[in-house]
């Protein structure tokens, strides 16, 4: 309850009831010097939220006048108003709309910060500007002004401070904290200045981070500001700054001033997200923009809880640490972010003494030394990895690592492992070596040397290592082997059994196996040498080689040579024949040449031992022939000789003797994409600058012998693409004649004209158009006007004016007159027969009318302006509001506003009553301030008659829970006139109500909702069916489609008065008609209203104009479409379902149609967007396939020729542009339809009918109208590009004839129709990008070695023209790295020590010393932060000291510093401290 003012002094009359004296507080002290009562307890808050004001009061106890003031008061509820409880004075300025000022009702509007009397309600009337003062006083509670606390309490404005304690002087510091002192945040300040000639379009001023305050920028010059946010969960936003005033972004008020020659932006703040400010270039000087604000210091040190004891016993310490926490995120993050801000300094650890209790164990005095302020705290330590397990294939390297600390020597020993668990404890174990070893790889075998018999063939081996390379390193021992014999089947002509095979002249040196390089061993071996020089220079000679017996011995790594018998196995030969050249000149050489190849008849196997010191030799493979799907390699044969291992001049072998040629088979993994460009056009233009265009696809061809090749995605080719365009025809065109599309006709129909733009210009060569007087074309001018429209008009409804009054005096109705009337050539309009526009609905508008006051007039009744509505609940959703005075099937767990709109009586009046008792004190139940009753989560006990109680009028309210079988009837407790009132009046009654017999049937509609509620589900069960009899697949895509298009239907609406008359017809269909039949029927009377757009039918304006005609339908203002980007919207219009008698039937998208004849059927699409969007069809998800019976027209409409059972199933229409998409769904469904199309067997458009059963459907399926000229287009194709502008391209022709047997015809024939559709357009209009990076920043950043630093730099996205995109664009490319180490003066740091303390004792084993170490510069000793020198180990800071015996035993001394602890814990009388601390505990 609030309270309007409150009186300055209480009253005293007799009439005051006496104050409960328990309410009192005790008087203080101060109050028992006077002659003041002691103060009273505390009223309820004058608000629930966002703060209010409560009082208190007290009581003179004398006759006399008491100084001073007998009320109190103080701030409560200073909570935040949740956000749509809108602003208080505004309720209190609302709450007069429904009293009247001067004569008539106004809306009014609060009035702010009203200098002279803030503490007045001064409200303005919408639309008028009308100013007034409707009272002196606010409500108790509310604000002065909009930006302070200060709050109004009994019309006197009265101080608040950030603390909202009256009377405070308490203010927020710069950072936002009440009372604090600037700490948790910094200053920022700096200036930016644009760079036109960088050529940028725009750049960034600065980033302001979330939570900051007190944002200031000034820009200086001819450029523009704006502002882009992020939230902390990564929600873009954008705002333009275009005029001066206030905007709001993220929750956060921006105030925006732009003068002539600068523009100021102030945002008082807390930043509710990350603000980017930038610059947008304009022409003309370079701006200059200054900033300043606060940033909140986000990362601060927290300090952490004590480590766990150092001992269980006998006394020890633990210390705390520091951790960096980030107050944004409530984590703790890595310690560098909290050393960015010099304001913070990490606290030195804390030290305590903890479990100080004596030991129970007789072990003398234990005492651990603690850690002081300069002692390091443990840390993990480990020892270097070890060698890796194995060399190749995969090992394990280890190491070992523990928690150690320093003792006061600066030793480190081993320690607990809980010491260190404030960090992670580094691995211990790792692979190594994880690549493959080196294995011998074998090559094909060659084809047999021979074709007859036995002969010999080669392959190639190679050691082959992980990186795919010819390389050492395998075992000589598994070498597999070169040459093999091999067995021809065919038998030859001259026996060879007693020749060897190398016998044959082609393959005379292949048959050897060159002979390797034998080494010394621990066993006995022969180790021939290398060959001498042939003994003839010419002619056949020998040369001879040392064959020793050697062996190695392992002790001294030397090689000893053995007699010839240590050595097992044949000798190997010292000399053997060696052949040069032939000699020239000498007698006789003919004949033993002769003699020779007489002999080499019979002996072919000793003659190559002449050519032994050069031979062919295999060394690899040349470069495969192709780089990928498969290419063949030679192997590479070379002359090598023997002797020295190193290749020759092939002249120097025999060439008859050459190896045959070994091919393989290589680089046979498919090819990967690439891109497959066509050839280039013919040139767009022929003058001005054309473009040639080819067609440039990603494509991929499975293998090299394959000729079918498979089109890809374009982001699986590399970059970049090649450009599917290229300029053409640069020169300037002759002046011609530019024509405009043609505008809007003037009329609809019955004749008007349209007219368009027509231009004289020039296409220059640089692409520019230039405009010129008509006079420079040569030709006469096209017309730039033409009739449309002509068609003759259908008659209509024309509104001609209100009625009179029904009353001569006070209040009456006023009915809209109509007339059917049709519209003649000239425009001119005359009245018809009422009947030729019965198919249209006759407007039925009815609004109130005053006249003069009546004589002896009484102030007018109360009315409710009902609704009469039955409302259908079709699905589940969270919250709906109703009007009063209908029927309401819903679905129990909703939650229900039902609204009471009245005319003549204030709302906070109205009564609501359930079953005839007064509704209040039930839970789940709520009335509000507006006389909206809130029911939530309906259950089934909450279904009965409401009632709402205005004065004397009242209306009922019929409510059924859907799923409940109990039928709702008149309650027993029902006030009727004249019954049961001998008990005295009922609670309605005493409100001045007397209720007759209920004037409304409960359950009038039940059997018809209860049939459709049924229809509805079975439908559903049959289709389902239907769809699984297809196949799996096309029943996820239908069922997934159709439950997206019937999740936006909630509600069901129709007129009850509607109902009524049909009710009769719909009663006597139950039984004979079908399902569908029905429901085709049934819901052609009902509005389908979708959740949170249609307002007007879940919202009914409470104007003195109300409407009979039927439900409210949603209806886009198309006047709403600027030129300012926006996403499509779809134009949904309304369209009854069933069958329709005509030959065309056309339906808008997004209600369902049911056929039951043969139809040609147009599924209109309509919406709208800028840029303009293009419209998609598919069918049960999939994309649709058109063909002749099924085409798109030029419009976006989808026309269905004669549709069949197959087209069943599911439309969506898609809209869709760069900003975004939305559709809308048909379902529709053929009732008793074909299906086939006519025809025999099977065709493209589905199966074709038989001509038995197509007989009497052969007739021309169209005729005249029915088959116009028109424009059919094929889908677009994909883009060319996926980014910088591509290009789309579809076929369009012109097509005449009926559907299904059109043909093509020139385009001109079309024209009549409309313009020809564009064959092409532009599509990925969005940049190329790119990763860029700045220049690395001041080698200032965290040391990390003697002189080295680290450096960053900042690394972005940005297009082919240098302007920054989201990092989203780049998120594909390789990021270049944003740090890198440098070399800096500054961090030549050191640690530098400081002198010893004096010890802690003088003798003993317990005493120890400390210094101070620091990190500081070595030139100029100036400290610096720990972490700088952390790269090198800390010194220690303590040992111990004085580790000498404390003299003779009978010496009475103190050997520890803690003996003032040990006597003040009464720790003298134990043996083991007594000894330590004998001087101290002598007197105990």
């Amino acid at each position: 309850m609030r309270r309007d003012h409150l009186a300055e002094e209480p009253l005293r009359d007799g009439s005051q009831k006496p104050e409960d004296p328990s309410s009192r507080t005790a008087r203080s002290e101060e109050d028992k010097d006077t002659l003041w009562d002691a103060w009273g307890s505390w009223s309820e808050c004058s608000r629930t939220c966002g703060g209010g004001a409560s009082y208190s009061l007290r009581r003179c106890l004398s006759s006399k006048t008491c100084e001073g003031q007998n009320i109190k008061y103080r701030t409560c509820s200073n909570v935040d108003c949740p956000p749509d409880a809108g602003d208080f004075r505004a309720q209190q300025c609302s709450a007069h709309a429904d009293v009247r000022y001067l004569g008539q009702y106004h809306e009014w509007l609060p009035v702010y910060n009203d200098p002279d009397n803030p503490c007045a309600l001064k409200c303005k009337a919408k639309g008028s500007g009308l100013l007034v003062e409707l009272a002196p006083k606010v409500l108790d509670g509310t604000r002065c002004y909009t930006e302070s606390l200060d709050m109004c309490i009994s019309g006197v404005c009265q101080l608040v401070g950030c603390d909202h304690d009256l009377g405070s002087t308490a203010k927020e510091d710069n950072c936002g904290v009440c009372n604090g002192d600037g700490s948790s945040c910094r200053l920022v300040r700096g200036h930016y200045k644009s760079q036109h000639a960088s050529g940028k379009t725009e750049d960034t001023v600065v980033a302001v981070p979330y939570r900051s305050r007190h944002v200031r920028l000034v820009l200086k010059g001819p450029d523009h500001l704006y502002v882009e946010s992020k939230t902390l969960q990564g929600v873009l936003g954008e705002l333009i700054l275009d005029k001066s005033g206030q905007y709001h972004l993220e929750n956060t008020t921006l105030d925006y001033q732009k003068l002539s020659d600068k523009e100021v932006l102030r945002i008082t703040g807390p930043l509710g997200a990350d603000f980017t400010v930038k610059v947008q270039f304009a022409s003309g000087a370079d701006s200059v923009v200054q900033y300043i604000y606060y940033q909140p210091i986000i990362h601060r040190w927290r300090e952490t809880d004590f480590f766990p004891c150092s001992v269980t016993c006998g006394g020890g310490y633990q210390l705390t640490s520091a951790e960096c926490f980030d107050l944004r995120s409530s984590r703790v993050v890595v310690d560098q972010y909290c050393h960015y801000y010099p304001e913070n300094v990490k606290p030195k650890p804390k030290l305590q003494e903890c479990n100080m209790e004596p030991c129970l164990a007789s072990d003398g005095y234990k005492q651990i030394m603690p850690y002081d302020l300069y002692h390091p705290l443990p840390r993990w330590e480990s020892s270097p990895w070890t060698a890796c397990s194995t060399s190749c294939g995969g090992g394990i390297q280890s190491r070992s690592v523990s928690c150690v600390e320093e003792d006061m020597q600066g030793t480190v020993t081993a320690t607990e492992e809980w010491k260190c668990l404030y960090s992670p404890k580094t691995a211990i174990l790792q692979p190594c070596n994880t690549f493959d070893c080196p294995t011998w790889l074998a090559q094909e075998w060659s084809p047999c040397t021979v074709t007859c018999g036995q002969g010999l063939r080669y392959r190639v081996v190679l050691c082959i290592d992980h990186r795919g390379l010819h390389a050492g390193g395998c075992n000589p021992t598994t070498k597999p082997h070169i040459k093999e014999e091999c067995l021809v089947t065919v038998p030859c002509y001259k026996s060879i059994d007693t020749l060897p095979v190398e016998a044959k002249p082609v393959w005379h040196k292949q048959a050897i196996e060159l002979e390797e390089e034998i080494s010394v061993t621990e066993e006995p071996t022969f180790i021939p040498g290398p060959w001498q020089a042939c003994s003839r220079t010419c002619g056949a000679g020998t040369q001879r080689r040392a064959v020793r017996c050697q062996v190695l011995l392992s002790f001294t790594q030397s090689v000893a040579d053995l007699p010839d018998d240590e050595c097992e196995g044949a000798k190997p030969a010292a000399s053997q024949s060696c052949y040069r050249t032939p000699c020239s000149g000498v007698l006789g050489q003919g004949k033993e040449s002769k003699e020779e190849e007489e002999g080499e008849e019979e002996g072919k196997g000793e003659t190559p031992e002449r050519e032994e010191l050069h031979d062919w030799e295999y060394e690899g493979f040349t470069e495969c022939s192709e780089s990928c799907g498969g290419g063949v390699q030679e192997a590479v044969v070379i002359c090598l000789n023997k002797q020295t291992r190193e290749a020759a001049e092939q002249s120097l072998c025999v060439s008859s003797l050459r190896p045959p040629q070994l091919l393989q088979d290589c680089k046979t993994q498919p090819c990967p994409p690439r891109w497959d460009m066509g050839e280039w056009s013919l040139c767009s233009a022929t003058c001005g600058v054309g473009l040639l265009t080819r067609s440039v696809a990603c494509t991929h061809r499975p293998s090299r012998d394959s000729n079918n090749t498979e089109a890809l995605r374009d982001q699986d080719c590399p970059n970049p693409k090649p450009s599917p365009v290229q300029a053409c025809n640069r020169f300037d065109c002759p002046p011609m004649w530019d024509t405009r599309d043609w505008g809007q006709c003037s009329q609809s129909c019955g004749g008007g004209f349209q007219r368009r733009r027509v231009l004289c210009k020039q296409r220059l060569a640089d692409g520019s158009i230039l405009e010129l007087p008509d006079t420079f074309c040569p030709s006469k001018s096209p017309a730039n006007q033409q009739p449309c429209a002509k068609p003759e008009c259908p008659p209509q409804w024309v509104t001609t004016g209100w009625s009179q009054c029904s009353v001569t005096c006070g209040n009456g109705i006023q009915r809209l007159q109509a007339a059917c009337r049709k519209q003649g050539a000239d425009g001119g309009h005359w009245t018809v027969d009422s009947e030729d526009c019965s198919l249209m609905a006759r407007p039925t508008k009815i609004r109130l009318c005053s006249l003069r006051l009546c004589e002896h007039s009484v102030k007018p009744h109360p009315t409710i302006l009902a609704q009469r509505k039955l409302y259908i609940q079709w699905r589940k959703g969270k919250k709906l509001q109703l009007v009063v005075g209908g029927y309401a099937y819903l679905l129990p767990w909703t939650t229900v506003v039902l609204r009471c709109p009245t005319r003549h009586f204030r709302k906070g009046h109205i009564q609501w009553l359930k079953e005839g008792k007064p509704l209040f004190g039930l839970p789940r139940f709520s009335v509000t301030s507006p006389g909206h009753v809130k029911m939530q989560q309906l259950r089934s006990s909450d279904a009965g008659v409401y009632t709402c109680v205005a004065g004397q009028a009242l209306e009922h309210f019929v409510l059924h829970i859907i799923g409940s079988k109990q039928k709702l009837s008149v309650p027993e407790s029902w006030p009727l006139a004249g019954v049961r009132q001998k008990d005295g009046q009922s609670d309605s009654q005493s409100a001045g109500v007397r209720f007759q017999e209920l004037p409304i049937s409960l359950n009038r509609y039940d059997s018809v909702v209860e049939h459709l509620l049924k229809l509805k589900g079975s439908l559903q069960s049959e289709k389902d069916t239907a769809d699984k009899i297809h196949s799996s697949e096309k029943n996820k895509s239908t069922l997934e489609d159709e439950d997206g298009a019937s999740a936006e239907q909630l509600l069901l609406i129709a007129d009850t008065e509607r109902l009524d008359e049909i009710m009769p017809s719909l009663s006597a269909g139950l039984a004979g008609l079908s399902g569908e039949q029905l429901i085709a029927q049934f819901l052609s009377e009902w509005t389908v209203t979708r959740g949170e757009t249609n307002e007007s039918t879940l919202h009914p304006p409470e104007s003195a104009e109300s409407s009979t005609q039927g439900p409210l339908l949603y209806k886009p203002n198309a006047k709403a479409h600027t030129s300012r980007p926006r996403v499509p919207l779809m134009i949904q219009r309304p369209k009854k379902v069933g069958g329709v008698p005509s030959a065309d039937m056309i339906v808008h998208v997004g209600v369902p149609v049911l056929l039951q004849k043969p139809v040609t059927l147009e599924l209109r699409c309509e919406a709208l967007g800028n840029p303009e969007p293009s419209l998609k069809w598919t069918k049960n998800g999939r994309e649709l396939h058109y063909n002749s019976r099924v085409s798109l027209l030029s419009t976006g409409s989808l026309r269905i020729q004669s549709p069949i059972k197959v087209d069943e199933g599911l439309y969506t229409c898609t809209a869709r542009n760069r900003l975004g998409s939305t559709s809308l769904s048909s379902w529709l469904q053929i009732k008793g339809g074909r299906n086939c199309v006519p025809g025999n067997g099977t065709g493209p458009n589905g199966p074709i009918c038989s001509d038995r059963n197509n007989s009497s459907q052969s007739v021309e399926s169209c005729r005249g109208q029915a088959c116009p000229l028109r424009w059919q287009m094929d889908p677009w194709s994909p883009c060319s590009a996926n980014c910088g502008t591509g290009s789309q391209t579809r076929r369009v022709r012109c097509m005449k004839g009926p559907e299904g047997r059109s043909l093509e015809v020139e385009s001109k024939h079309c024209l009549s129709t409309g313009r020809r559709p564009s064959d092409n357009r532009q599509c990925n209009l969005l940049p190329c990008a790119r990763w860029a990076t700045t220049h690395w920043g001041a080698c200032h950043g965290q040391c990390v070695g003697p002189g080295l630093a680290k450096q960053q730099r900042h690394v972005y996205c940005q297009d082919t023209n240098a302007t920054k995109v989201p990092c989203r664009m780049c998120s594909g490319l390789q990021r270049p790295s944003s740090l890198r180490n440098c070399s800096t003066e500054a961090c030549t740091l050191h640690w530098h020590v400081g002198p010893w303390t004096q010890c802690t004792a003088t003798c003993g084993r317990h005493g120890f010393r400390s210094r101070q170490v620091t990190c500081a510069h070595r030139r100029t000793g100036k400290a610096a932060r720990e972490h700088h020198c952390m790269w090198r180990p800390r010194p220690p800071s303590w040992q111990r000291c004085n580790i000498l015996s404390c003299g003779r035993a009978g010496e009475c001394r103190d050997s520890t510093r803690y003996c003032e602890k040990v006597r003040q814990l009464e720790l003298c009388p134990l043996p083991q401290f007594k000894s330590r601390c004998c001087h101290s505990c002598r007197n105990t």
